[in-house]
Formats: structure tokens, sequence, C-alpha cells
């Protein structure tokens, strides 16, 4: 069952701390899964721009919505997040209590939100962050404009300064985790002390309660109907997060493997693997209104309808454009003006004719 996680063991008595191992584990798994889901997303996306292409181009906020219903039901329920359910750990509240909490009690208000928040917001505002300082190091190299503009002079010192700051943040959770090999924190990670809870195994007791919880789902026969409304509602919020888990749990491992088969790690030898040949040419913009772009002439940009200057094809599509005219339409929508297909500024490639 996945509620109670993909390892049922009860820990002998004074072995409730987990071992750096399980810790450090847990927290590779949602890492792992995101960049797998997004590749699958983007092959979806190339397949067919118009149908699924608003998936990529908003997959970071729906994926955080998705990531806020799952972490939100393991919470309420197990007193968890997802990946800390799955390795049969709990949160408890930080405290010198010895009468420690079941994990179907379900953690204070106050600690839950604050873990909430530090699960989803972080990471979140994490990757947001470095789009951004990939897309200003991409701005930099390919930018248009003068070298002498005070914008570009801010950007230019905050990319200085970014790699001394992703630093201090890497240091930080690497020494938090020295210290907890050593004994000397009780936490792992510098995001369990903020949240003000630490981790746990499972007893045999947690176990034994989240069984009981799952299988009384008898609903309740109320008579408001607002009751009924807010009863209806939880029952599907919670229908569709137990579907989210339960696909998770099942293709978990097979989404480590995309990550680990598409890290950048692994590109040279999957492009000596899979080679790729020349792509055909669009085959549905004969059905699409966006083959009204293409001028009647080969020496015509399809955007601003002038003899190219500076010609610029696109790698994802073959087609050719100004390199003003591509650039900023690039920067601004992240595709192809003609085929739709996911591009990006690195996918510019300057043409050289014998004249020039």
């Amino acid at each position: 069952m996945a509620e109670v996680g993909a390892h049922l063991t009860a820990a002998p008595a004074g072995g409730e701390r987990p071992s750096v191992f399980e810790a450090v584990a847990q927290d590779s798994l949602m890492a792992a899964v995101k960049p797998a889901l997004q590749h699958l997303v983007k092959v979806l996306a190339e397949s067919n721009p118009g149908r699924y292409g608003f998936l990529w181009h908003w997959f970071d906020e729906l994926y955080v919505l998705l990531d806020l219903l799952l972490q939100q039901h393991y919470l309420a329920r197990c007193s968890a997040s997802f990946s800390e359910n799955f390795y049969s750990l709990k949160r408890i509240p930080m405290g010198d209590g010895r009468q420690q909490p079941l994990a179907t009690a379900g953690l204070p208000k106050r600690q839950h939100w604050k873990s909430l928040l530090l699960l989803v917001l972080v990471p979140y505002l994490k990757g947001k962050l470095e789009k951004l300082v990939s897309s200003l190091r991409e701005e930099d190299e390919y930018s248009i404009h003068p070298p002498s503009s005070s914008w570009k002079r801010f950007y230019r010192a905050f990319l200085a300064a970014y790699p001394y700051v992703n630093m201090t943040w890497e240091g930080w959770f690497l020494i938090q985790q020295l210290r907890y090999i050593l004994g000397k924190a009780e936490h792992h990670s510098p995001m369990l002390k903020l949240a003000g809870v630490r981790l746990i195994r499972l007893t045999a007791e947690d176990i034994q309660a989240l069984e009981k919880k799952w299988a009384e789902t008898t609903p309740n026969k109320t008579h408001s109907i607002t009751s009924r409304v807010q009863s209806a509602l939880r029952r599907a919020l919670g229908g569709i997060a137990f579907s989210l888990s339960t696909g998770l749990s099942v293709s978990v491992f097979f989404l480590q493997f995309l990550d680990w088969w598409y890290s950048s790690e692994n590109q040279e030898t999957i492009k000596s693997l899979t080679a790729l040949p020349t792509p055909p040419p669009p085959v549905h913009l004969e059905h699409e209104p966006s083959s009204a772009l293409l001028p009647s002439l080969k020496t015509v940009c399809p955007l601003c309808r002038k003899v190219r200057v500076n010609a610029t094809a696109l790698a994802t599509s073959g087609f050719v454009f100004c390199y003003r005219c591509i650039y900023s339409y690039v920067k601004a929508h992240q595709r192809c003006p003609v085929t739709g297909y996911a591009t990006e500024l690195q996918h510019l490639v300057k043409l050289y004719s014998p004249e020039s």
C-alpha cells in the first residue's frame, strides 16, 4: 500500500533515528522525479506542439501544483512528505517530550504549514532562480545590446556573485549532513530545522495506525449542502493525490532511470549511441495557420517579411530568419514561430554565405 510506504519494517528500540543514507536517499527521490517528468513532457510537446505545448511552457507551475497536492496529502495523513513516507519515515515536532505522536495524528498546524512551504516553495524558487541565471548567461552571450548599458552591468555583477551564493547554500547543507553523521545534529537538512521538525523511523504502532486509517474510509452522512460539497471536494482531492502517489510509487525507479539516462554526465555517451539523423520537414504545417508565415521568396525572413539580414537558422526546425527577429522571438516565446517546436537561444545557428 502506497500510504504506508515501500519498506514497512518496524524499527528496533533505540533505532528511531534514520541513517544518513536513508535521509539523503529520500531527498534525492523527489529531485529525480521532476527532471524525468520534465523530459516526458518535452517529448510530448515536441511530438505535438499544438496540443501539448502548453504543458512544456507552464511545466514549473503545473508541477508545483501537483507537488503541493501530493505533499499536503502525505503530511496530513502520514506526518511525512511523499519521499519520507516511501522510506518509512515520519516527521515529529522538535521537543523534549518522551511520548512520540503516531504518524496518523498529523503535525501541529504551525509545523505542518512550514513543512509544506519548505517542501514545495523553496525548490520552486530555487529552480526559477537557476533558470533566470541560465537565461541571463545566454543573453550575455547572444545579446545585441551595447555592453556599456547599466542593465548589463547589473546582471553581470549578479552572474559573478551567484556561484558564491550557490556555493554557500550547498555548503550549508553539506555541513549539516556532516554534523548529522557525527551525531552533533538532529537534522540532516537545514530545511527540517527551519520547519521545527525532525525525522524518525515508523514504528509498528505507526504502521498499524496507518493501515487502520486507510481501512476506515466510510463516508460521513451529513445533511448540510455545504458539508456535502466540502466532503466531496476533500474526497476528490484525496483521490487525485492518491492516484498521483500510487503512480509515482510504481514508476519511481523508472523515473530515476530516465533522470540518470538524460543526465549531463551521460549526454556524450547517448549522442554516440543514438546519433540523430537529419530531421524531416514538419508534416503538420499544411493543417496549421502557422504555415501562412512562410514567404514565397526563400531569401525573405518569415517574421519581418524583408530580405534577411544576418541569416540565422533554428537547429530545432531548420527555418532561417534574420538574427534580430528570431533572437527577440525565441527569447520571448521559447519556440519556433513556424513549427511551434520548443526552442532556446542556444539553438540559433549563424549562416555564412559565399558573398559574406
